[in-house]
């Protein structure tokens, strides 16, 4: 290991130790007040005066006469402030308004988002190092219209794959580094474009401008040497042309498009698909190869899905979609494995919906649906990064993310709308107990998400 390399990593330790000294000191706060308590119809449950106190994930309510009112701080949909009152909206249509805190206020308030945000935080599935925290600043954030649609001071923090973006009032804001586009800076601020057309405008860093600047393009620079120095094992004996610009198409796990990387080098994609072969999947990959777009096939590598935990993946997505006589398709399928153990048991395909049930049998041109698929594609990548790759809160029913062990996903559903969109979009799953069976079943579900009309239908294997 080189000297860079082990300074680099005795700089994150110190970074870490520094970061859990700073958590530590958070303490929790304890102050008298009164409150008000409103049930999911409005009506006043509960009012007079009280002790509060939070910790790292509860705001606690202890009524001078009454029963204690607790509320995980995951809970609370938003905060509100109006005439020195804190008005806490819950996910279970209460409300909890607290007042008459004094000198207290101001603690009580920034303390109280301070937690909640770290919640929200681990809420997001963001089980990543922190590589530079709470950078104070203001931003505004425009859509891919030009409309602004946050504006706000608050703190910035940088994570192996994403920037985060903590306001002072309104939701946390996640941006994948896959996503940007292009990084300007004038005028002591930063301007981040998407690729999607968004952009988000950081101004008064003060004397972290310089510092938040480095860090910020070295973490963008060792993803991108990652991405090459992955090519490069893969491919020993790929050119540099080819390497770069299969680099930026399959920048931090991207999956890109056969069409594509055949532009650059048509042995690369070659050798993609016998990467999938040797990973387990080339049965299931030839299978539905058969039945899909060819030209828009996309692959796939990700080191590490979940964080710095697990291995290198790779994964695929097959359009299978067709005009005139339409008896399956509408589907989008992915899969994914670990490179450098062959998976043989445990995994399953997902399918997704390209467009409304409704709409699919009234395209007519192969032009228009090939359109909606590349938005599909572009969209998938972004939603497959913002959950990290997860599978699970794609598939699990609403009835069980009521479960103690799947509630956190309950709340990242609620928070996250790139996953509200996978679980809108998702169809099912089809599990690998065998050959014949994945493939009955693989058939089935095409052809039951173009014989039902309703959106919202998914599929469930049929009991033998």
């Amino acid at each position: 290991m080189g000297n860079a390399e082990t300074n680099s990593l005795k700089a994150r330790r110190l970074e870490k130790i520094r970061l859990e000294s700073e958590e530590e000191k958070k303490a929790a706060i304890e102050c008298s007040m009164s409150y008000i308590f409103l049930d999911e119809s409005g009506n006043e449950v509960g009012t007079g005066e009280c002790k509060g106190t939070i910790d790292k994930e509860y705001l606690t309510v202890f009524p001078k006469f009454g029963n204690i009112l607790p509320f995980h701080l995951r809970d609370i949909i938003q905060i509100e402030t109006e005439n020195y009152r804190i008005i806490l909206p819950l996910f279970s249509k209460e409300k909890l308004i607290l007042f008459n805190l004094g000198y207290y206020f101001e603690d009580f308030l920034r303390i109280l988002t301070d937690l909640r945000n770290e919640v929200i935080i681990k809420d997001l599935l963001m089980n990543e190092t922190n590589r530079k925290s709470d950078v104070d600043m203001e931003f505004v954030y425009y859509d891919e219209n030009g409309n602004e649609r946050q504006k706000d001071a608050g703190k910035i923090r940088l994570y192996e794959t994403g920037l985060v973006v903590i306001p002072q009032k309104g939701e946390v804001l996640r941006l994948p580094y896959s996503d940007i586009a292009r990084v300007s800076e004038g005028n002591h601020s930063i301007r981040i474009s998407t690729e999607f057309g968004e952009q988000l405008v950081f101004s008064k860093l003060g004397w972290e401008f310089d510092p938040f600047l480095k860090t910020f393009s070295d973490i963008n620079n060792e993803l991108q040497l990652k991405a090459v120095s992955f090519l490069k094992e893969l491919f020993p004996w790929i050119d540099s042309l080819s390497l770069r610009r299969t680099a930026g198409l399959m920048r931090e796990g991207k999956a890109a498009r056969r069409a594509d990387i055949e532009v650059i080098n048509p042995r690369v994609w070659q050798e993609l698909e016998k990467k999938i072969a040797s990973a387990g999947l080339n049965e299931s990959y030839t299978f539905l190869k058969e039945l899909a777009k060819q030209e828009r096939i996309c692959i796939g590598f990700k080191r590490g899905l979940m964080g710095d935990l697990t291995g290198e993946y790779i994964w695929f997505l097959m359009p299978i979609y067709n005009v005139g006589e339409k008896e399956y398709g509408n589907a989008v399928a992915m899969e994914a494995a670990e490179t450098t153990v062959e998976e043989t048991g445990g995994r399953a395909t997902y399918f997704f919906r390209i467009v409304s049930r409704r709409d699919y049998p009234n395209y007519k041109s192969l032009d228009e649906l090939d359109k909606e698929v590349d938005k599909f594609i572009r969209r998938i990548n972004r939603c497959m990064f913002d959950i990290n790759f997860r599978r699970e809160p794609i598939y699990l029913p609403d009835e069980r993310l009521d479960e103690p062990a799947y509630f956190k996903y309950k709340i990242a559903v609620q928070r996250i709308p790139s996953l509200r969109l996978l679980r809108n979009l998702y169809i099912g799953r089809v599990i690998h107990a065998s050959s014949e069976q994945w493939k009955c079943d693989v058939m089935d579900l095409l052809r039951f998400n173009v014989m039902t009309q309703d959106d919202f239908a998914k599929w469930k294997k049929q009991k033998q």
